[in-house]
């Protein structure tokens, strides 16, 4: 019976086939692939045709274990699911398109322990070197791990071996979003803020307190209340400061998703956005331009900052360093908030 051909296994085209066709030996073909070779012209030629001709797709993971890499890295992150972590995950996605190097993606859910775990296993994968999206490690794990691998880690300013760090500038931005509320005639501002021990929240808390300062006006604690950066977090602070009597016209929200939150309790109460309260938010998510009404919000460069760790530790893995400037955040301004009516 005729063997039908389309329904055969493609031969799987060697290396060696291509040195053969190309009338040269494979370790010259080796070379030509890794970059290495000095060789005519000509013969660069022959080898790039045989290659187009024969069809031939490199093991890439062959060369990397010969290189003493596996071609991938780890990314520790704290949610998968979250629509932050997202953007900076398409990042780090774009800016390693054509390297031949993937990524693997693990949750540590802001626990210290959890995260120790996921380390250990990207290290166990013989992973190139990792990013770390903020998290809880310490500053002395973070620098034990690198006598391992390179590593960048984002949220935080760490100096040693084998580590690069960057930030966005908190503080600037909660200080940009705060002073827009005050720009409308905003006096009584509350502040949700994220967990007391993140980074993030008490450069965001800082910079909120700097403007009302500058504004002249007195801090009070009893506006802030205290969130986990979740949208639930965002409707129980809420709730707290209705509750507990506090009279605000705006609210500047730690992040975009306490603001829904936010939004959501204040619908609930009967309170109008922004009529009654001008509501901001911090992170600039790309839900935030489709909710009623838009959300203002502080644009902070995630996806920038996805593509920029990795670019860091492709540098790092290779034995160089490089620095990298963040775009500051900017004030992005929808239709919740508004100037205070009288």
């Amino acid at each position: 019976m005729a063997r039908n051909p389309d329904s055969a296994l493609q031969q799987v085209v060697t290396l060696a086939m291509v040195a053969e066709a190309a009338g040269v030996s494979p370790s010259t073909v080796s070379r030509i692939l890794t970059g290495h070779a000095r060789v005519s012209d000509d013969k660069r030629k022959s080898v790039e045709d045989a290659i187009a001709q024969l069809k031939y797709e490199p093991n890439v993971l062959a060369r990397g274990l010969a290189q003493g890499r596996t071609l991938s890295i780890g990314v520790l992150t704290q949610d998968i699911n979250s629509p932050f972590y997202g953007e900076a995950l398409r990042g780090i996605e774009d800016a390693l398109a054509g390297t031949g190097i993937v990524p693997l993606f693990v949750s540590g859910h802001w626990n210290v322990q959890d995260e120790a775990e996921r380390m250990a296993h990207l290290l166990s994968r013989r992973v190139d070197g990792i990013v770390v999206l903020t998290g809880r490690l310490t500053d002395e794990q973070i620098r034990e791990y690198a006598k391992r691998v390179p590593i960048v880690v984002t949220g935080r300013n760490l100096k040693g071996h084998n580590i690069a760090s960057m930030r966005v500038d908190d503080f600037k931005g909660a200080y940009r979003a705060t002073q827009h509320l005050i720009e409308l005639g905003h006096r009584r501002i509350a502040h949700i803020a994220g967990p007391q021990d993140h980074a993030d929240s008490v450069e965001r808390v800082k910079g909120y307190r700097k403007a009302l300062d500058e504004a002249g006006v007195a801090f009070d604690a009893r506006l802030v209340a205290y969130a986990d950066f979740h949208e639930p977090s965002g409707v129980l602070a809420i709730n707290q400061l209705i509750d507990a009597r506090q009279q605000f016209t705006a609210v500047f929200a730690s992040n975009d998703q306490t603001a829904y939150g936010a939004r959501l309790a204040l619908y609930q109460r009967n309170i109008r956005v922004p009529e009654d309260v001008s509501l901001i938010g911090f992170d600039d998510l790309p839900g935030s331009r489709y909710v009623i009404p838009p959300l203002s919000t502080i644009h902070q460069p995630v996806y920038e900052l996805g593509q920029a760790a990795a670019r860091v530790l492709l540098k790092l893995i290779e034995g160089g360093r490089s620095r990298v400037t963040l775009p500051e955040p900017q004030l992005v301004a929808r239709e919740s908030t508004r100037r205070l009516q009288a």
